[in-house]
């Protein structure tokens, strides 16, 4: 067989690429990324009280947590004030960046949830009476999903400033709250009594929310109302994910003994997991 003759003219000869500039290596000081990452200081907050090597897998994927508390907290209160100030797409737009976030967060308990009770049993001395439940962050976290309680700021009082900032917080409305108010302000019927509710108490479930979520469900599923739901549904059900798999990691860990910080441990955390943040927007779905 003979090659076949190639079609049209020859191609022209390709020219010399010019060369490619390599990145700047020279800095009178640091590194531009690290003045705005600083990872040099991100990567010195370590320090393990045991030579065990599985406690430095704990002590950074802790961190790693506190890191993404810090942006969901962000991301939620950046959309409820889009919500206070009718700007819809902010809002939409902040919880589904939180979405993402809230994936990569619950991804971290991978590497604590494979270690062995023995693997654990040889640092968890260390940590003394410290407990994820005392983070200031999460606390944050947690009043923005309607969890308040004035108690929970009692373990901060050695700490002024954390405390002033979660005492600031636990009489701020929660992202709930601005969700319902915007209801209101659009006409929907939500309670008088909810939309003026002391802010520092729990969340209660109310029925007549439940029917405005009912309604919105029923109707047009392109509405900003149907859409906002959908966005406070996705973030609910990755929370609730959150806390089971928070749940699973430590069964597997320590099984049913007491927790760290003097907790139930594994039951304390099986009755966080049973809960539901906006519930009227999941017991509404039974009626639609």
């Amino acid at each position: 067989m003979f090659p076949e003759p190639p079609l049209g003219p020859p191609a022209p000869p390709t020219p010399d690429r010019a060369p490619v500039p390599g990145p700047n290596l020279e800095f009178s000081g640091s590194t531009p990324y690290e003045e705005y990452v600083r990872a040099d200081v991100l990567s010195h907050l370590q320090q393990p009280l045991t030579d065990d090597p599985g406690e430095m897998a704990f002590l950074v994927t802790t961190q790693v947590m506190e890191l993404w508390f810090t942006l969901i907290v962000h991301e939620w209160e950046t959309a409820a004030r889009g919500l206070r100030e009718d700007d819809v797409p902010r809002a939409m737009a902040a919880l589904k960046r939180s979405t993402y976030e809230l994936r990569a967060l619950n991804a971290c308990w991978e590497p604590l949830a494979h270690l062995t009770p023995a693997q654990f049993n040889a640092f968890r001395a260390a940590l003394g009476e410290a407990s994820g439940f005392q983070s200031a962050t999460y606390r944050r976290l947690e009043f923005l999903l309607g969890e308040k309680s004035a108690a929970m700021l009692v373990p901060y009082r050695g700490a002024p400033r954390i405390h002033a900032e979660l005492e600031k917080a636990l009489h701020e409305p929660g992202l709930y709250d601005e969700v319902l108010r915007w209801l209101a302000r659009r006409g929907h019927a939500i309670p008088g009594a909810v939309v003026h509710r002391d802010v520092a108490e729990r969340y209660a479930p109310d029925p007549a929310v439940e029917r405005v979520w009912q309604q919105v469900y029923a109707g047009d599923q392109h509405s900003p109302e149907c859409r906002l739901g959908e966005a406070l549904t996705e973030v609910a059900e990755l929370v609730w994910r959150w806390r089971n798999d928070h749940l699973v990691a430590t069964r597997r860990a320590m099984g049913a003994k007491v927790g760290s910080g003097g907790s139930a441990g594994v039951a304390w955390l099986e009755k966080r997991a049973a809960k539901h943040v906006f519930p009227e927007l999941w017991t509404a779905r039974s009626h639609v």
